[in-house]
Protein backbone atom coordinates (compact mmCIF):
# COMPACT_ATOMS: atom_id res chain seq x y z
CA UNK A 1 0.00 0.00 0.00
CA UNK A 2 1.50 3.27 -1.05
CA UNK A 3 2.26 5.79 1.62
CA UNK A 4 0.05 8.87 1.34
CA UNK A 5 1.43 12.25 2.39
CA UNK A 6 -0.72 14.07 4.92
CA UNK A 7 -2.37 17.15 3.49
CA UNK A 8 -1.08 20.33 5.05
CA UNK A 9 -3.58 22.28 7.13
CA UNK A 10 -5.02 25.26 5.35
CA UNK A 11 -6.83 27.84 7.51
CA UNK A 12 -10.34 28.74 6.44
CA UNK A 13 -10.79 31.78 4.24
CA UNK A 14 -11.70 35.13 5.87
CA UNK A 15 -15.33 34.84 4.78
CA UNK A 16 -15.49 31.58 6.71
CA UNK A 17 -14.38 33.37 9.91
CA UNK A 18 -17.06 35.95 9.37
CA UNK A 19 -19.61 33.19 8.85
CA UNK A 20 -18.47 31.64 12.14
CA UNK A 21 -19.16 34.88 13.92
CA UNK A 22 -22.67 35.16 12.53
CA UNK A 23 -23.28 31.52 13.39
CA UNK A 24 -22.44 32.17 17.04
CA UNK A 25 -24.50 35.31 16.96
CA UNK A 26 -27.51 33.38 15.72
CA UNK A 27 -27.41 31.01 18.70
CA UNK A 28 -28.86 33.68 20.99
CA UNK A 29 -30.01 36.60 18.88
CA UNK A 30 -33.08 38.80 19.13
CA UNK A 31 -33.10 39.10 15.33
CA UNK A 32 -34.86 36.68 12.97
CA UNK A 33 -32.68 33.85 11.64
CA UNK A 34 -33.21 34.85 8.04
CA UNK A 35 -31.92 38.37 8.78
CA UNK A 36 -28.69 36.96 10.25
CA UNK A 37 -28.35 34.50 7.38
CA UNK A 38 -28.67 37.37 4.92
CA UNK A 39 -26.03 39.40 6.73
CA UNK A 40 -23.60 36.45 7.00
CA UNK A 41 -23.74 35.47 3.33
CA UNK A 42 -21.37 37.63 1.29
CA UNK A 43 -22.71 36.22 -1.98
CA UNK A 44 -25.07 33.54 -3.30
CA UNK A 45 -22.10 31.37 -4.24
CA UNK A 46 -20.72 31.22 -0.70
CA UNK A 47 -22.30 28.37 1.24
CA UNK A 48 -23.46 28.64 4.84
CA UNK A 49 -21.01 27.32 7.38
CA UNK A 50 -21.50 23.73 8.56
CA UNK A 51 -20.47 23.68 12.22
CA UNK A 52 -19.84 19.95 12.06
CA UNK A 53 -16.77 20.65 9.92
CA UNK A 54 -15.35 23.35 12.27
CA UNK A 55 -11.73 22.92 13.28
CA UNK A 56 -10.20 24.02 16.59
CA UNK A 57 -8.72 27.06 14.84
CA UNK A 58 -12.14 27.97 13.50
CA UNK A 59 -13.59 27.83 16.98
CA UNK A 60 -10.87 30.05 18.39
CA UNK A 61 -11.39 32.61 15.64
CA UNK A 62 -15.14 32.58 16.16
CA UNK A 63 -14.77 33.06 19.91
CA UNK A 64 -12.30 35.92 19.36
CA UNK A 65 -14.66 37.67 16.96
CA UNK A 66 -17.53 37.23 19.37
CA UNK A 67 -15.51 38.74 22.23
CA UNK A 68 -14.53 41.70 20.07
CA UNK A 69 -18.14 42.21 19.03
CA UNK A 70 -19.36 42.07 22.63
CA UNK A 71 -16.62 44.51 23.70
CA UNK A 72 -17.55 46.95 20.97
CA UNK A 73 -21.21 46.68 21.93
CA UNK A 74 -20.38 47.29 25.61
CA UNK A 75 -18.19 50.30 24.74
CA UNK A 76 -20.92 51.73 22.54
CA UNK A 77 -23.51 51.20 25.28
CA UNK A 78 -21.24 52.81 27.86
CA UNK A 79 -20.58 55.77 25.56
CA UNK A 80 -24.32 56.20 25.07
CA UNK A 81 -24.87 56.03 28.83
CA UNK A 82 -22.09 58.59 29.41
CA UNK A 83 -23.54 60.88 26.76
CA UNK A 84 -26.98 60.59 28.31
CA UNK A 85 -25.51 61.23 31.75
CA UNK A 86 -23.56 64.23 30.46
CA UNK A 87 -26.68 65.58 28.77
CA UNK A 88 -28.63 65.11 31.97
CA UNK A 89 -25.97 66.90 34.03
CA UNK A 90 -25.71 69.69 31.47
CA UNK A 91 -29.47 70.14 31.44
CA UNK A 92 -29.50 70.13 35.23
CA UNK A 93 -26.73 72.73 35.33
CA UNK A 94 -28.59 74.86 32.79
CA UNK A 95 -31.73 74.78 34.93
CA UNK A 96 -29.73 75.71 38.04
CA UNK A 97 -27.95 78.52 36.18
CA UNK A 98 -31.25 79.86 34.85
CA UNK A 99 -32.71 79.85 38.35
CA UNK A 100 -29.62 81.63 39.68
CA UNK A 101 -29.83 84.31 36.98
CA UNK A 102 -33.52 84.87 37.74
CA UNK A 103 -32.72 85.18 41.45
CA UNK A 104 -29.96 87.69 40.76
CA UNK A 105 -32.28 89.67 38.49
CA UNK A 106 -34.90 89.79 41.23
CA UNK A 107 -32.27 90.89 43.76
CA UNK A 108 -31.04 93.59 41.36
CA UNK A 109 -34.60 94.81 40.87
CA UNK A 110 -35.18 95.01 44.61
CA UNK A 111 -31.87 96.81 45.09
CA UNK A 112 -32.74 99.37 42.40
CA UNK A 113 -36.16 99.97 43.93
CA UNK A 114 -34.63 100.36 47.38
CA UNK A 115 -32.07 102.84 46.10
CA UNK A 116 -34.74 104.82 44.26
CA UNK A 117 -36.91 104.89 47.36
CA UNK A 118 -33.95 105.93 49.48
CA UNK A 119 -33.10 108.76 47.07
CA UNK A 120 -36.67 110.05 47.06
CA UNK A 121 -36.85 110.09 50.84
CA UNK A 122 -33.50 111.89 50.98
CA UNK A 123 -35.04 114.85 49.12
CA UNK A 124 -38.08 114.95 51.38
CA UNK A 125 -37.42 117.33 54.27
CA UNK A 126 -39.95 115.44 56.38
CA UNK A 127 -37.73 112.35 56.21
CA UNK A 128 -34.91 114.19 58.00
CA UNK A 129 -34.52 114.62 61.72
CA UNK A 130 -34.48 118.40 61.82
CA UNK A 131 -32.76 118.35 65.20
CA UNK A 132 -29.64 116.90 63.56
CA UNK A 133 -29.25 119.12 60.48
CA UNK A 134 -27.39 121.87 62.31
CA UNK A 135 -28.27 125.55 62.50
CA UNK A 136 -29.31 125.83 58.84
CA UNK A 137 -32.59 127.62 58.23
CA UNK A 138 -35.26 124.97 57.65
CA UNK A 139 -36.81 126.80 54.71
CA UNK A 140 -33.43 127.16 53.02
CA UNK A 141 -32.75 123.48 53.67
CA UNK A 142 -36.07 122.52 52.04
CA UNK A 143 -35.29 124.69 49.00
CA UNK A 144 -31.90 123.00 48.69
CA UNK A 145 -33.48 119.54 48.77
CA UNK A 146 -36.07 120.53 46.15
CA UNK A 147 -33.39 121.91 43.85
CA UNK A 148 -31.28 118.78 44.21
CA UNK A 149 -34.28 116.57 43.53
CA UNK A 150 -34.99 118.39 40.26
CA UNK A 151 -31.37 118.07 39.15
CA UNK A 152 -31.50 114.33 39.80
CA UNK A 153 -34.84 113.98 38.01
CA UNK A 154 -33.32 115.67 34.95
CA UNK A 155 -30.37 113.32 34.98
CA UNK A 156 -27.93 116.15 35.67
CA UNK A 157 -26.47 114.63 38.82
CA UNK A 158 -26.32 111.51 40.96
CA UNK A 159 -25.19 113.10 44.20
CA UNK A 160 -24.22 111.38 47.40
CA UNK A 161 -23.78 114.74 49.16
CA UNK A 162 -25.57 118.07 49.27
CA UNK A 163 -23.76 121.22 50.42
CA UNK A 164 -25.84 124.19 51.50
CA UNK A 165 -24.35 127.69 51.71
CA UNK A 166 -26.63 130.36 53.13
CA UNK A 167 -25.26 133.76 52.11
CA UNK A 168 -28.05 135.51 54.00
CA UNK A 169 -26.18 134.61 57.18
CA UNK A 170 -23.20 136.76 58.34
CA UNK A 171 -19.73 135.44 57.46
CA UNK A 172 -18.82 135.36 61.14
CA UNK A 173 -21.24 132.45 61.63
CA UNK A 174 -21.08 128.90 60.36
CA UNK A 175 -23.18 128.99 57.21
CA UNK A 176 -21.88 126.09 55.14
CA UNK A 177 -23.47 122.66 55.75
CA UNK A 178 -22.48 119.38 54.10
CA UNK A 179 -24.99 116.51 54.23
CA UNK A 180 -24.76 112.84 53.34
CA UNK A 181 -27.89 112.09 51.30
CA UNK A 182 -27.60 108.34 51.84
CA UNK A 183 -27.53 108.42 55.62
CA UNK A 184 -29.26 111.80 56.00
CA UNK A 185 -26.49 112.98 58.28
CA UNK A 186 -24.72 116.33 58.78
CA UNK A 187 -21.03 115.88 57.95
CA UNK A 188 -19.66 119.44 58.21
CA UNK A 189 -20.89 122.78 59.58
CA UNK A 190 -18.29 125.38 58.65
CA UNK A 191 -17.32 129.00 58.08
CA UNK A 192 -17.20 130.03 54.42
CA UNK A 193 -16.14 133.25 52.71
CA UNK A 194 -17.82 135.28 49.96
CA UNK A 195 -16.50 137.54 47.18
CA UNK A 196 -14.98 140.89 48.15
CA UNK A 197 -17.36 142.88 45.93
CA UNK A 198 -20.47 141.10 47.19
CA UNK A 199 -20.53 142.97 50.50
CA UNK A 200 -19.00 143.21 53.96
CA UNK A 201 -20.09 140.75 56.66
CA UNK A 202 -23.29 139.90 54.84
CA UNK A 203 -23.15 139.79 51.02
CA UNK A 204 -25.92 141.59 49.18
CA UNK A 205 -24.97 141.54 45.49
CA UNK A 206 -24.01 138.63 43.27
CA UNK A 207 -22.75 138.18 39.74
CA UNK A 208 -22.03 135.62 37.04
CA UNK A 209 -19.58 137.91 35.23
CA UNK A 210 -15.80 137.33 35.04
CA UNK A 211 -13.64 139.80 36.99
CA UNK A 212 -16.63 140.89 39.06
CA UNK A 213 -15.06 139.41 42.21
CA UNK A 214 -18.52 138.61 43.43
CA UNK A 215 -20.06 135.37 44.62
CA UNK A 216 -22.68 133.56 42.55
CA UNK A 217 -25.86 131.97 43.82
CA UNK A 218 -27.78 128.89 42.62
CA UNK A 219 -27.19 125.18 42.21
CA UNK A 220 -23.76 123.76 41.34
CA UNK A 221 -22.39 120.31 40.63
CA UNK A 222 -18.95 119.51 42.01
CA UNK A 223 -16.20 118.59 39.59
CA UNK A 224 -12.67 117.32 39.99
CA UNK A 225 -10.12 118.11 42.65
CA UNK A 226 -6.83 119.68 41.59
CA UNK A 227 -3.77 121.50 42.99
CA UNK A 228 -3.60 125.21 42.22
CA UNK A 229 -2.27 128.42 43.77
CA UNK A 230 -4.44 127.81 46.84
CA UNK A 231 -3.33 124.20 47.17
CA UNK A 232 -5.85 121.38 46.93
CA UNK A 233 -9.01 122.85 45.38
CA UNK A 234 -12.31 121.74 43.87
CA UNK A 235 -13.81 122.90 40.58
CA UNK A 236 -17.50 123.76 40.40
CA UNK A 237 -19.91 123.64 37.44
CA UNK A 238 -22.82 126.08 37.71
CA UNK A 239 -26.13 124.60 36.55
CA UNK A 240 -28.16 127.83 36.45
CA UNK A 241 -27.91 129.84 33.26
CA UNK A 242 -27.40 133.53 33.88
CA UNK A 243 -26.67 133.04 37.58
CA UNK A 244 -23.68 130.71 37.95
CA UNK A 245 -23.11 128.85 34.66
CA UNK A 246 -19.79 130.68 34.11
CA UNK A 247 -18.32 129.40 37.35
CA UNK A 248 -15.68 127.21 35.71
CA UNK A 249 -14.73 130.01 33.32
CA UNK A 250 -14.36 132.36 36.32
CA UNK A 251 -12.37 129.75 38.29
CA UNK A 252 -14.94 129.77 41.09
CA UNK A 253 -13.69 126.87 43.24
CA UNK A 254 -13.73 125.60 46.80
CA UNK A 255 -10.32 126.00 48.42
CA UNK A 256 -8.69 126.59 51.76
CA UNK A 257 -7.70 130.11 52.83
CA UNK A 258 -5.87 131.46 55.88
CA UNK A 259 -8.28 134.39 56.16
CA UNK A 260 -11.13 131.98 56.95
CA UNK A 261 -10.91 131.49 60.71
CA UNK A 262 -12.81 132.47 63.85
CA UNK A 263 -10.04 134.79 65.10
CA UNK A 264 -10.08 136.91 61.94
CA UNK A 265 -13.87 137.10 62.17
CA UNK A 266 -13.62 138.27 65.79
CA UNK A 267 -10.95 140.90 65.12
CA UNK A 268 -12.43 142.47 61.96
CA UNK A 269 -16.08 141.72 62.44
CA UNK A 270 -16.12 139.57 59.29
CA UNK A 271 -14.13 136.89 57.53
CA UNK A 272 -11.53 137.69 54.93
CA UNK A 273 -13.03 137.79 51.46
CA UNK A 274 -12.18 135.96 48.25
CA UNK A 275 -12.39 136.87 44.56
CA UNK A 276 -15.73 135.09 44.44
CA UNK A 277 -14.80 131.61 45.68
CA UNK A 278 -16.44 129.89 48.66
CA UNK A 279 -13.20 129.49 50.64
CA UNK A 280 -13.03 127.40 53.83
CA UNK A 281 -10.61 126.83 56.71
CA UNK A 282 -7.32 125.24 55.52
CA UNK A 283 -7.55 122.60 58.24
CA UNK A 284 -10.68 121.05 56.80
CA UNK A 285 -10.41 121.96 53.10
CA UNK A 286 -9.04 118.60 51.91
CA UNK A 287 -11.57 116.63 53.95
CA UNK A 288 -14.48 118.64 52.60
CA UNK A 289 -13.24 118.45 49.01
CA UNK A 290 -12.72 114.69 49.10
CA UNK A 291 -16.18 114.24 50.61
CA UNK A 292 -18.15 116.26 48.07
CA UNK A 293 -16.08 116.08 44.85
CA UNK A 294 -17.10 114.53 41.51
CA UNK A 295 -20.86 114.74 41.43
CA UNK A 296 -22.02 116.27 44.69
CA UNK A 297 -24.43 119.21 44.63
CA UNK A 298 -23.86 122.67 46.14
CA UNK A 299 -26.78 125.02 46.78
CA UNK A 300 -25.76 128.66 47.33
CA UNK A 301 -28.70 130.62 48.70
CA UNK A 302 -29.60 134.27 49.02
CA UNK A 303 -33.14 135.73 48.90
CA UNK A 304 -32.55 137.37 45.53
CA UNK A 305 -36.03 137.85 44.08
CA UNK A 306 -34.98 137.60 40.44
CA UNK A 307 -33.33 134.26 41.08
CA UNK A 308 -36.18 132.95 43.27
CA UNK A 309 -38.70 133.80 40.55
CA UNK A 310 -36.80 132.48 37.55
CA UNK A 311 -34.74 129.49 38.74
CA UNK A 312 -35.86 126.32 36.99
CA UNK A 313 -34.77 124.37 40.06
CA UNK A 314 -37.05 126.34 42.34
CA UNK A 315 -40.08 126.71 40.06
Amino acid sequence: MAHQRAKPYLPPKPETHLSLFFLLLSLDSPYPADTIALASASSASKPRLNHKNMTFFDIRVAVFLAIVAVGNFSATTQASDDAASTTSVTASNAVELSAEIETQAEDASVTTEEIAGSALSAFDAAAWDLTTIGTVDHDVFSLALSSAERAVARGEAKPSTLTVIDFSVPSTKRRMFVYDLRTRALLFEELVSHGRNSGENVPTTFSNQPESFKSSIGLYRTGEGYFGKHGYSLRLDGLEKGFNDRARERAIVIHGAEYVNAETARLQGRLGRSLGCPAVRPEIAAKVIDTVKEGGLVFAYYPDQAWLDSSSYLN
